[in-house]
């Protein structure tokens, strides 16, 4: 009898459950593992953008690190040393603001 059970799949378990539980297991490990993180880094990144202030000391993505002199809705001036040039960026190209530890250490 035994036999017989094994023979016809009653060892799966699931039943036609258990083709669809991978593919869950699989999303919520992606979800844990790299959308949830990541959704966390752009809401860190989005809240330091908006606490922008005029005398900060900020990075580029492109690596240029200057001093904010104004900001806008979607712009930034910033001072860029040793001539004192002022360039202008959008928001979005801001990488850090650079604390005065960060700057000496």
């Amino acid at each position: 009898m035994f036999a017989m059970w094994l023979q016809f799949g009653g060892v799966s378990g699931f039943g036609g459950l258990g083709g669809l539980l991978l593919p869950v297991l699989f999303f919520v490990m992606l979800y844990f593992l790299m959308i949830a993180p990541n959704q966390r880094k752009q809401k860190k990144w989005q809240e330091m953008l908006g606490q922008l202030k005029s005398g900060d000391r900020v990075t580029t993505n492109g690596g240029l690190r200057g001093t904010v002199l104004t900001v806008k809705e979607d712009v930034i001036v910033l001072r860029v040393q040793p001539d004192g040039v002022k360039l202008e960026f959008v928001k979005s190209a801001i990488a850090a603001v650079t604390t005065p530890d960060e700057v000496k250490g």
